[in-house]
Order: C-alpha cells, then structure tokens, then sequence
C-alpha cells in the first residue's frame, strides 16, 4: 500500500492524516496550533504526530507530505505573514520540516490546494477550468484554468478574498483591505452582516438582544428559516456581494463551474437561492446560463488533508 501524509495547518487545529490514491483517509488526527507560539516546537509535534500514524500503517510506503496552509508560498516553501497563525513574518516552514522529515515535500497555500484536492479527487474531476471558493472563518479561492493550477509568480495568487469590492471605503479584511470582500462573505462577514442590517433597518429581530460575539452562524440560519427579515436581508445582501463577485471573477478566466464550501454554504438555499439570481443578472451575457454554481466532492472532516496529500498524489496519478 502507498500512502501520503497530508497536513492542514490552520490558526486553531493542525489537522494530519495518512491518504490513499483515491483519496481516502485512512487516519487522522489533530493538535491545537496555538499551543506551539514557537516553531521548532511545533514542528516536533508535526513529526511525533506523523510517527504516532505511521506506525498503525507500517506495512505502507509513504511516498511523501503535502500540506496545506495560509499564506504558504509553493515557490519558497514558506508562511509568510499569516493573520491567524502565532508565528508572524517569513517562516521558512519547508525547510525546516523537511530537516526533520526526509521525504518528498510540498507547501501550498490552503485554497489552492483545495482545488488540486477537488480536481483529483472531488467533484471537478475531467474539468479544465474551475475556481474553489472556500467560506469560513474567511474567504479562500483556487484557481484552476487551462487543466493548471494558478499559483502565480510567487506562489501567492488567487487572494480573491482580499479584492476591494467597495473602493476602498468598506469594512477591513484579516490582512488590512478596506473594502475587501471577506469582510463581507465569511461566517465572520455575514455576523458583521447583521449588525449592518439592525443599525439600516427597524424590522423587530431576535438580534436585538444578542451581543456579536454570542453570534453563530447556524442561529442566524434558523432565524432566517423562521422568517426574521434581519437574518433573511442579510442572506440577501450577502448573496449580492457574492454573485458580483463571482461574476467579475468569471470575466477573467471563464470558469465551468464554482464549487462552493465552507460553513456559509451549509447555510443552503437561503444563501444559494439569492446568489444564483445575482450570479446571473451580472454575468456578461457572452456567460450567461453557462457557468454552473456546485457544492464540493471534498466536504467532510478530512477533505483539507485530503487536499494536502493531493500535492503529492497529483505527480502519481499517472501511475494508475
């Protein structure tokens, strides 16, 4: 049996496993990133860890590491100025690892590899061109054009999250964008959302009697589902951002398909009704009725490092 170990390192788990050529996970586990501020700590941990699952697999091969993170440049094998992880600056992270782990070793940031995992794995398989849009905590985006993964010069493109969507007079991004479109489309854009919408509006809402941070993403779901015109006017602002965005974004590389994930989209047809109605009034209309709007093949508690092991597994395929 051949195997990959993928790793997902975001701001509050680490998430590792062992991955097969399909895509499987075979065992995973975690750790809290923010119990190691320092690296070298850290990354002992990412190996002990490793150890602890290759030694339930040790009949595998293991034919090497990917590993998924934010603002990791593919180029240079580094972290570099990460919002939401404790170690600030350029961390050399591949290198460092590697040191410790002899094996071939990719890094990438972790949108981009959620569409190599949704490309050899997921929903996008025999697509040439698609973009993954990632609905968190933040806004994330992989872009796939021409059967390529575009990483760009340095390995930092498709920050689609952090475009100014409001010409610089709007709410700020995790990385200091005035106007940026995650401020608007995330789990943390659509709470910021609702606060917008009671300060616009006088509609009677629960709201009105929940602080911001007591807010959560499933309650204002329910909310909506039980017709609080707050919740549902800020569904709809959303899903408006959204659809110009994802039409200005279809300008530029002609998708085949979006593929949305991520906790806002569990919101369903309360986000995803309106946003096909945007998506298709500001389309082009060279575009119009051509680009489709899909869920992922990759959801699920390991589908970024599902993703990760893609790094590795996509230099295989050819294989099988």
């Amino acid at each position: 049996m051949e195997l990959v170990i993928g790793i997902d390192i975001g701001g509050t788990k680490t998430k590792i496993g062992l991955v097969d050529k399909e895509g499987k996970c075979l065992e995973d586990t975690f750790f809290r990133t923010k119990e190691y501020p320092d690296i070298d700590d850290y990354l002992d941990k990412i190996v002990s860890t490793v150890e602890e699952l290759k030694d339930k697999f040790n009949f595998a091969k293991i034919l090497g590491c990917g590993i998924g993170a934010p603002n990791a440049s593919s180029k240079n094998g580094t972290i570099e100025n990460a919002s939401n992880l404790v170690w600030k600056g350029t961390v050399p992270i591949l290198k460092k690892l590697n040191e410790r782990m002899p094996m071939p070793m990719r890094i990438m940031n972790d949108a981009s590899v959620a569409a190599l995992g949704e490309m050899l794995f997921g929903n996008a398989k025999g697509m040439s061109d698609f973009i993954v849009i990632t609905l968190g905590t933040g806004f994330g985006s992989g872009i796939v054009a021409n059967g390529k993964l575009i990483d760009g010069f340095d390995g930092f493109a498709g920050e689609l999250g952090h475009i100014d969507m409001t010409l610089g007079d709007g709410r700020i991004t995790g990385l200091g964008v005035k106007g940026g479109l995650e401020a608007y489309v995330s789990a943390t854009g659509l709470k910021r959302t609702i606060m917008y919408m009671q300060s616009k509006y006088i509609d009677e809402s629960r709201f009105r009697s929940i602080a911001y941070n007591d807010l959560h993403g499933e309650d204002i779901t329910k909310a909506a589902e039980e017709g609080d015109p707050i919740a549902l006017k800020a569904f709809d602002y959303t899903a408006k951002i959204l659809g110009i965005a994802l039409a200005n974004f279809t300008a530029f590389t002609q998708p085949e398909a979006f593929f949305l994930l991520g906790g806002l989209v569990n919101s369903g047809k309360w986000i995803l009704d309106p946003l096909h109605t945007y998506f298709e009034e500001h389309l082009l209309e060279v575009y119009k009725g051509k680009v489709k709007l899909l869920s992922s093949g990759m959801e699920g508690k390991t589908a970024a490092i599902a993703g990760a092991a893609s790094l590795i597994w996509e230099n295989h395929t050819d294989e099988y």
